[in-house]
């Protein structure tokens, strides 16, 4: 495993380790197999396209082999705009040795029904997909091909392989059009979403260290737990949020696994954890609830900067710390 070591300075230095020779770019884990959406979101960052790319059976897999220094960094999903949060992604992140989102790309989703070459659309009577594909494209399945029987797998590309695979007893598999190009499959049908616009939201996951600087369209991830179950739980940290005017895009409950009623929350949130309103926020919350895993602060994908309340700036932080200091020091009375 790489030693990472953080300086007095606060520095993250990264010690030499051979077995990361294989490219000056860097390895990068991704849930595949090769043809997954999780593959096209790795391939749009410039630094992916000439390093070395290891696809992983599930999500865990993948994070586990930056966890063990096998990988730099990985890339998984995190989030669907039909769907909601991926699950599993958030549970790892929440319950495994620590790791930090360092980035997110945010995907356009578009399925093809993807066959073998000669294959018509009513020749098909077996359909093997991902279940969050197979949401998405239900409508659409139920009016074209009400009678084929669908199966789901772990990921869209392995029922693209599945597919390929003449003796597999598939006949289409709904994934990315990535994946047709990597089986050898091509279209019965493409842009079967039942929705359109749909987006997935990935992020690129690095062992822990500080989070780069503040570009000012940032957010912030984290899981937090209730200290107990009390009328008002939720609200009481939900407004250290509000009353620092941080805006929250997204919140989930999340079972412990501790008994029924027992949640935890990952929150994202506007901002970076440099920003006075969210450092300060963040405080604030650590006095409330049982505990907090800070999961990153990063540049948002969409570039959308927050829009900061009078009273929320850096400056107004400051500016109210030196007035409280001065009435403590018996000045400006």
């Amino acid at each position: 495993m790489t030693p990472d070591r953080i300086t007095p300075e606060g520095t993250l230095v990264t010690e030499h380790d051979p077995r990361h020779d294989a490219t000056a770019a860097g390895r990068f884990a991704y849930f595949g197999p090769e043809g997954t959406f999780t593959e096209a979101a790795l391939l749009t960052l410039p630094e992916a396209a000439e390093a070395v790319r290891e696809p992983f059976a599930t999500v865990p897999a993948a994070l586990d082999a930056v966890r063990r220094g096998d990988a730099d960094a990985a890339m998984v999903p995190l989030e669907n705009s039909v769907e909601g949060p991926v699950t599993t992604t958030v549970d790892d992140l929440a319950d495994g040795d620590a790791l930090i989102i360092a980035g997110e790309v945010l995907l356009p989703v578009e399925f093809s029904l993807l066959v073998r070459p000669g294959t018509a659309l009513g020749d098909i009577k077996r359909v093997c997909t991902h279940p969050h594909a197979y949401a998405q494209c239900r409508k659409w399945l139920a009016a074209a091909l009400p009678d084929a029987d669908v199966s789901t797998g772990t990921s869209t590309a392995g029922a693209a392989m599945e597919v390929s695979d003449p003796t597999s007893g598939f006949d289409a598999a709904i994934a990315a059009p990535i994946a047709g190009r990597r089986y050898g499959l091509v279209p019965a049908a493409e842009g079967i979403a039942d929705h359109a616009g749909a987006v997935t939201r990935f992020v690129l996951v690095r062992r822990p260290g500080p989070p780069a600087a503040p570009t000012g369209a940032d957010r912030t991830s984290l899981m937090a737990y209730l200290t107990h179950d009390h009328p008002g739980a939720l609200l009481e940290f939900l407004t250290e949020f509000a009353v620092r005017g941080v805006n929250l895009t997204l919140i989930q409950s999340r079972p412990t696994g501790d008994g029924f009623g027992r949640y935890r929350f990952w929150i994202d949130c506007e901002g970076h954890v440099a920003d006075a309103r969210v450092g300060e926020a963040l405080v604030g919350l650590r006095r409330v609830c049982a505990d907090i895993r800070f999961l990153g602060s990063y540049p948002r994908a969409d570039e959308v900067r927050p829009e900061i309340r009078r009273g929320t700036h850096d400056d107004d932080f400051a500016e109210a710390s030196a007035w409280l200091s001065a009435i403590r020091a018996g000045r400006d009375l």
